[in-house]
C-alpha cells in the first residue's frame, strides 16, 4: 500500500540566522482568530472591547506559562527539578559550555491549567464574573487548539501510532512507519467544538445560567483528548509502563470539573446574563 509521506522543513522561512517556523504561525494564527471571534462576541453584547484586549494578555501569558511548567512537571520532572533555571532559560550547560535549546516542551493541560488561573487573576482585578468569562472563552479554546495541532503536525509531532489505514502517514523525520495523522483528527475535532458550541452561543440562552456552557465543553474537550491518546505514540518512555498514558490521566480531573459544572448550573436558579451581574 502506497502511503503519504511527510518531509516538509518545519522552518517557515529564516532571516539573518533567525527562523519562524510553521508550529510558531500557526501559534500565533490561533491567537489571532481568536481575539477576532471574541471581539465579534463582546462588540454584539455591548461590552467594552478594552476588556477583551486586558483578557488577551492574561490568556496569553497563562497559556505559554502554564504549558511550559507543565510540561517540565508532568513529562520531565525528573530533570527539571534538578535544572530549575532550565524551566525558563532557552539554553542548557553542556561539557562547559551553553548550548541554545529555545524552549523545547508545552504541555496542552498545563496550558489550560494557565489559561484559568490567567482567567480567574483577570476576573477578580476586573470584577467580572469568572463562570461568565469562561463561557465566552470556551467558544474560541477549540480554535486556538485546532490552529496550535495543525502547527504541531507541521513539525511531525505528536504522532500517532503506527498503523495501516488508507490515510496514514510516513513523518519521514521521525521514522519510515505509516501513523495515525493524530494531530489531525485533534485539529478536526476540535474545529468541530467551536462551531458547535459557537452555535449554542449565539442560537441559545446559555448564559442565564454562567457555567454550564463551560461545563458541557470541558466535558467534551477532553472525553475528545482522553479518547485521542489511545491513537498517539507515548512522548516519554515511562508512560509505557502505566496503564493510562499523562495526557488521559491529566484529563481524568477536567472532565470531573466539567461534569461538576453542569450539575452546579443546573441546580442554580437563572441568572441575569448581564457581565456585570
Amino acid at each position: 500500500m502506497t502511503y503519504i509521506k511527510w518531509n516538509i522543513d518545519p522552518v517557515f522561512f529564516e532571516i539573518g540566522g533567525h527562523s519562524l517556523r510553521y508550529y510558531s504561525l500557526f501559534f500565533a494564527l490561533g491567537f489571532i482568530l481568536s481575539f477576532q471571534t471574541l471581539r465579534q462576541i463582546f462588540i454584539s453584547q455591548g461590552i467594552p472591547e478594552k476588556l477583551l484586549e486586558q483578557l488577551s494578555i492574561y490568556i496569553i501569558a497563562g497559556t505559554l506559562i502554564g504549558a511550559r511548567l507543565g510540561h517540565c512537571l508532568f513529562y520531565e520532572a525528573q530533570y527539571y527539578l534538578v535544572h530549575p533555571l532550565e524551566i525558563v532559560l532557552p539554553f542548557r550547560w553542556t561539557s562547559g559550555r551553553f548550548t541554545i535549546t529555545g524552549f523545547q516542551g508545552l504541555a496542552s493541560h498545563g496550558g489550560a491549567i494557565g489559561i484559568f488561573t490567567g482567567l480567574l487573576l483577570y476576573a477578580r482585578k476586573y470584577k467580572l464574573p469568572f463562570l461568565w468569562l469562561l463561557d465566552k472563552l470556551c467558544i474560541v479554546i477549540p480554535l486556538c487548539g485546532a490552529c496550535i495541532r495543525i502547527g504541531n503536525f507541521f513539525n511531525s509531532e505528536i504522532i500517532g501510532k503506527t498503523s495501516s489505514v488508507q490515510w496514514a502517514i510516513i513523518f519521514e523525520r521521525v521514522d519510515q512507519m505509516p501513523r495515525h495523522p493524530a494531530q489531525l483528527y485533534e485539529a478536526i475535532c476540535y474545529l468541530g467544538l467551536f462551531l458547535i458550541f459557537r452555535f449554542l452561543l449565539l442560537n441559545f440562552h446559555t448564559q442565564r445560567r454562567p457555567g454550564r456552557l463551560s461545563g458541557y465543553f470541558i466535558i467534551s474537550l477532553f472525553t475528545i483528548r482522553f479518547l485521542m491518546e489511545f491513537l498517539k505514540a507515548n512522548q516519554e518512555t515511562f508512560e509505557d509502563h502505566l496503564p493510562l498514558n499523562m495526557g488521559q490521566l491529566l484529563s481524568i480531573p477536567f472532565i470531573m470539573w466539567g461534569v461538576y459544572l453542569v450539575i452546579r448550573t443546573g441546580r442554580l436558579k437563572n441568572s441575569s446574563s448581564s457581565f456585570i451581574s
